[in-house]
């Protein structure tokens, strides 16, 4: 599934949409819980220090002279800077030896300094200068202009293109093979805050699930749901949750839904640790489930063994999302995304960002390797019936994959 789609359909101005965003905003008290966050590292300048030097190791291999990004995850990520994109730029330029560049506007200078955790030059622009020309100017002095340079690959056109406009002689390139190949492979300290994000959300859900009632919204069980992960000390990233019929769905529906008898339950929540993310969906029927639900939910179960068990080091990442759609056609599903069946990836990776490059998604062939992090979600969707989407991530280990949280056993155990 993809981020963002989730994100706007958390938003959706309808009435349900809004009671939604109302359950976030009321988070339910929790005092029964304790934070399990007392004792967390942050990342430190070091950390920060040495994933830019293995950055610059990759520019140097691939003949990258420096690497140009805008606010966002990897900036966080090399830098530690926090702040958001607007129409006045700041960016970030990593040489590929040397201190990085910051540029900023004049008077977000001092708040931009604040969260910068490396050492580097910070350079200003007034608001009728062209801030490229500054990038261009420090380019130009590290005789750096004639050489490639690569572009973050969500750094926004009109940048890119002013840059080359004031840079003609550069070259402009995508970095992501830069900035992919430094924040795919997890250290053991990000594998600590990863599995600190998910099993705050698993407290969370074993808090939530005895709580839900008939008659409950979706806010309703949202604010439950926020309310224990703030108390147990993580950052509500989301709570989706989806009611009977919209479950068929995989980022549901407007329409208005109750918790009612014999009807599935489905939610996809995470939270953050440091940024460290977690990702975990469990489907559940209000009631006793029926031998059709039953069937499906053990079905999903089992595509989410197969997934893992195809997660080997050194596979292509496409291939495991091939061995559950060849399972769930010997089914009847499908065949391919089509309904019923799995509509979506078998999953996605995952770090600073919810959706991490690369996907577990037919014709993918990065090849698996230790320290990549992917959520495991082979859902199956029924129209008009109902669905069911199991979400546990794991990492890879020189011994093979390895969960972040465990798929609970049954649809009778769903939290284990």
């Amino acid at each position: 599934m993809i981020q963002t789609d989730r994100r706007r359909f958390l938003g959706w101005a309808s009435g349900a949409g809004l009671a939604m965003a109302a359950g976030a905003a009321r988070a339910e008290p929790a005092p029964d819980l304790k934070s399990m966050t007392g004792g967390v590292v942050p990342i430190s300048p070091a950390e920060r220090q040495a994933r830019i030097a293995r950055a610059q190791a990759l520019m140097r291999a691939k003949g990258i002279s420096a690497l140009l990004m805008e606010p966002g995850s990897s900036l966080i990520y090399f830098t530690g800077v926090h702040w958001s994109r607007s129409e006045r730029m700041t960016a970030c330029v990593i040489p590929a030896e040397g201190e990085v560049l910051i540029v900023t506007p004049h008077f977000e200078e001092p708040s931009v300094r604040e969260t910068l955790a490396v050492p580097g030059e910070v350079r200003i622009w007034q608001e009728d200068e062209n801030p490229l020309a500054v990038v261009a100017g420090w380019l130009t002095e590290k005789k750096l202009a004639g050489g490639v340079i690569g572009v973050e690959e969500t750094v926004r056109f009109f940048i890119v293109d002013a840059l080359q406009k004031a840079l003609p002689s550069a070259t402009l390139r995508n970095g992501a093979a830069v900035t992919r190949g430094v924040r795919m492979i997890k250290t053991e300290h990000e594998l600590a805050l990863m599995q600190l994000a998910s099993d705050i959300t698993i407290a969370a859900y074993r808090h939530t699930y005895p709580r839900v009632q008939a008659g409950m919204t979706r806010g309703d069980i949202d604010a439950i749901m926020a309310g224990a992960t703030r108390a147990l000390g993580g950052e509500v990233e989301f709570n989706l949750i989806l009611l009977g019929e919209a479950a068929a769905y995989p980022h549901g529906s407007g329409k208005p839904q109750i918790v009612r008898e014999g009807e599935v339950v489905l939610m996809d929540c995470g939270c953050t640790v440091q940024g460290y993310q977690s990702d975990i969906s469990r489907t559940f029927v209000f009631g006793e489930p029926t031998a059709a639900q039953r069937k499906v939910w053990n079905q999903v179960h089992r595509g989410q063994e197969i997934a893992l068990a195809a997660a080997q080091l050194g596979a292509p990442a496409g291939s495991v999302d091939d061995a559950v759609r060849a399972y769930y056609e010997s089914l009847g599903y499908g065949p391919r995304y089509d309904l019923p069946g799995l509509s979506h990836r078998t999953g996605h990776g995952i770090g600073l960002d919810g959706h991490e490059p690369v996907n577990l998604v037919h014709g993918e062939t990065t090849p698996l390797a230790a320290g990549m992090c992917f959520s495991n979600e082979p859902g199956i969707y029924i129209p008009g019936g109902f669905g069911v989407r199991l979400e546990d991530c794991f990492h890879m280990t020189e011994a093979g994959p390895k969960w972040f949280s465990v798929p609970p056993p049954s649809i009778d155990k769903p939290f284990g």
